[in-house]
């Protein structure tokens, strides 16, 4: 099988895949999730004309040739409107969010005034309609303020709340079930024997999970035998996950057994090798309605796919407007030679510098190096066959997020 360019390896992962299922939360769950609906405001913000600092409502003819000396008829607190009418010479003491008084139509601050009893004098002239926020300024009844397919941020919830939703409908979290695999990988905190490494890549792939908006069925590390791979695959369809994630063993040698696995419990497969490095032994299929996307086994080749592959399709079945992170401009910190056929993604760092950001990729791109992929802050894109590249030249990158 020829190798697949990468956008039509992520054409056929996005396939025919549409958002889950929708629940109400409550607003105190709702930070991280994707709206399944346009979001409407229950009502106008303010719903009246408010004083936007602590002073005295006034009529702006009274006081335009200041200073002018007011009869002081009324207090206005926030939540507790005056009944009264405010006439020519006359004023109500106002605080912050209390309603205007029928007649008024400017709130003078109290450092503009000097108060004597019931009466009040304004010292200097104020502009009519200063210090008032109007009703409707910030939102109106029946507006549209929050979109379906947004994925809500803390400042989203305030919003919603303001517009007197106390539930949203959202769309579910994805599931996804993680599996690692391979014979040399011990936990985290375990000692090392001969022959064996630390398994790092399981830990990454969940915090991205998460991070994205999904949940996390954790499977473990299965051995290299296909009834252990086995076991821990039909585990994972019969949980329900949305996508089986596996890590290492998806290619084509003697102990690579996953594929071999998947096929034997009715896999589907879409693909498994892209024009990508690090990555060009990645593979994507069907068991049925779970999607399986098997990464290779090297760390930082696992976290690129799963960045470049798994987070599209998080966010397709999230229900998310913004599905394919978009590529930025920035300039090359450093010469690169030509490409060959296959597309690269580097880990660079990123830099401002005088005409703009500068992203420089890390010197050593081995896909087993984690501590580099640690200090990145994007990917930098090289598309095939692209031509020898010199420092200052335009580039493309993918900045790290969810």
């Amino acid at each position: 099988m020829a190798l697949m360019p990468v956008a039509e390896a992520l054409a056929r992962v996005l396939a025919d895949t549409a958002a889950l299922g929708t629940e109400d939360v409550p607003l105190s769950d709702a930070p991280g999730r994707v709206l399944a609906e346009d979001l409407t405001a229950l009502r106008t913000q303010p719903p009246a004309n408010v004083s936007a600092m602590d002073g005295y409502a006034v009529r702006a003819d009274d006081i335009a040739n200041a200073p002018t000396p007011l009869k002081v008829i009324g207090e206005v607190a926030a939540g507790h409107p005056f009944s009264g009418r405010i006439g020519q010479g006359e004023a109500a003491r106002i605080f912050t969010g209390g309603v205007l008084p029928d007649g008024a139509d400017t709130v003078v601050i109290q450092e503009l005034t000097r108060r004597d009893g019931d009466k009040v004098t304004v010292e200097k002239a104020t502009s009519k309609g200063r210090n008032v926020r109007y009703a409707g300024i910030d939102f109106k009844q029946g507006a549209v303020l929050l979109a379906k397919g947004r994925l809500l941020t803390d400042r989203d919830v305030m919003l919603a709340a303001a517009m007197n939703h106390p539930r949203l409908r959202v769309h579910r979290r994805p599931v996804i079930a993680v599996l690692g695999t391979g014979d040399e990988l011990i936990l985290p905190g375990g000692e090392p024997g001969p022959g064996q490494i630390v398994y790092s890549n399981g830990f990454a792939l969940s915090a991205l999970v998460r991070s994205a908006g999904g949940d996390v069925i954790d499977l473990g590390v299965a051995r290299d035998t296909l009834d252990d791979i086995g076991v821990r695959i039909r585990r994972a369809r019969d949980a329900k996950a949305d996508v089986l994630l596996t890590s290492g063993g998806a290619s084509v040698g003697d102990h690579d057994l996953v594929q071999k696995a998947l096929a034997a419990e009715g896999l589907d497969l879409s693909f498994w090798r892209v024009a990508l490095r690090p990555g060009r032994p990645m593979m994507h299929g069907r068991l049925g309605p779970m999607h399986v996307l098997g990464v290779p086994g090297n760390p930082v080749s696992s976290y690129v796919c799963a960045f470049l592959f798994l987070l599209p399709l998080l966010r397709t079945l999230s229900g998310r407007s913004d599905v394919v992170p978009q590529s930025e401009p920035a300039l090359l910190g450093r010469d690169l030679p030509a490409n060959d056929e296959r597309a690269d993604y580097l880990r660079a760092t990123l830099a401002m510098g005088p005409d703009g950001l500068i992203a420089t990729p890390v010197a050593n791109q081995d896909s087993s190096l984690m501590a580099p992929l640690s200090q990145a802050d994007c990917l930098l894109i090289r598309e095939p066959h692209a031509p020898a590249a010199g420092a200052g030249s335009r580039c493309r990158i993918l900045k790290f997020g969810f």
